[in-house]
């Protein structure tokens, strides 16, 4: 059984269990369980398509709520954040997944296609700068990984930033133009979303991300800290920051208390108003707020905060037309 199933049936037992627990008071009444879903049985289906950093997130969610909610058919992919927009703005799905905010030429396609929605923060996440095993790498700046990732970048070996550093030639690996973690990153290091350097081997899926960074020795890369945590055993952490002095490794904790900076992130669900106003759909979000913890545990993601949580219940109520 692979690490993500194991932790997926893990948090399915607990969340049923605490229903048995909280309803067994109340065995007449019927009417909410402990996840705060409503034991009204529900059919339709829900369409949700975009980044892949939230993928594991999205599929983790389907599987749970489809525990009690089985007639429910929950179709997930991952086209990258950008192509999820352009999905989306076009009606053809119900919830973006983004691994960051909707920009202003996706928002006017929506708007042109009447197409409402809110933004929802459903986890926190951090990019995780990576090397090999063999690539040995403690420490990069954001200059040093500028000057490596900067649009006309000839560099092909870390020696040539700083002697200090691996003697290795590089193979890069990094998303694709339609990911959100590609935009967040450019952005964060090279001060231009979209501005990189082109010569490097480029995917939509991070797995293949993983795959090509542990299986070459001088693979370095970059994606989402959940696709790190399911590979620690192949791959080699990073730590960054402005100088040496301020360099951290993505953790949970800095990740979700905002430190782990320029790289901590939110990423999102985007429902549609339209969506939202089917039961299915509304219950689903419902579902993933309040059980967003568990779920967060079961994608290996970090979870919200309880303020955090708070604020994305009350987004899905305005839109929803819940109280």
């Amino acid at each position: 059984m692979s690490i993500n199933r194991l932790l997926l049936v893990i948090a399915t037992v607990a969340s049923l269990a605490f229903a048995v627990t909280a309803c067994g008071d109340d065995e007449e009444g019927g009417g909410a369980t402990a996840s705060g879903s409503t034991s009204e049985e529900l059919s339709g289906s829900i369409r949700i398509d975009g980044s892949s950093t939230v993928f594991p997130f999205a599929q983790a969610a389907a599987e749970l709520f489809n525990e009690e909610q089985p007639n429910v058919q929950i179709a997930v992919g991952q086209s990258g954040t950008g192509g999820g927009f352009e999905k989306f703005c076009a009606g053809e799905t119900d919830i973006s997944d983004a691994s960051r905010p909707i920009e202003d030429d996706e928002v006017g396609v929506c708007e042109e296609n009447s197409v409402d929605y809110e933004e929802i923060a459903v986890a926190n996440d951090g990019i995780s700068v990576v090397t090999s095993k063999e690539l040995a790498v403690d420490c990069l700046t954001v200059d040093q990984l500028k000057q490596l990732w900067e649009p006309d970048s000839k560099i092909k070996n870390l020696s040539e930033i700083d002697p200090s550093l691996p003697d290795a030639e590089l193979t890069l690996f990094g998303p694709g133009t339609d990911s959100g973690t590609f935009d967040f990153f450019t952005e964060a290091i090279n001060g231009e979303e979209g501005a990189t350097r082109e010569d490097y081997e480029a995917s939509e899926d991070d797995n293949q991300l993983v795959t090509g960074v542990s299986g070459s020795p001088g693979g370095l890369g970059y994606f989402g800290f959940s696709y790190y945590e399911q590979n620690a055993d192949k791959l080699n952490l990073v730590g960054v920051g402005e100088d040496a002095a301020s360099c951290q490794k993505p953790s949970s904790e800095n990740i979700q208390d905002g430190s782990y900076v320029p790289l901590g992130r939110q990423i999102f669900m985007y429902p549609s108003a339209e969506a939202l106003a089917r039961p299915e759909v509304k219950a689903f979000m419902d579902f993933v707020i309040q059980n967003e913890p568990a779920i967060a545990e079961a994608a290996q993601i970090v979870p919200l905060t309880d303020e955090q949580i708070s604020e994305a219940q009350q987004k899905v109520d305005s839109l929803g037309g819940g109280a």
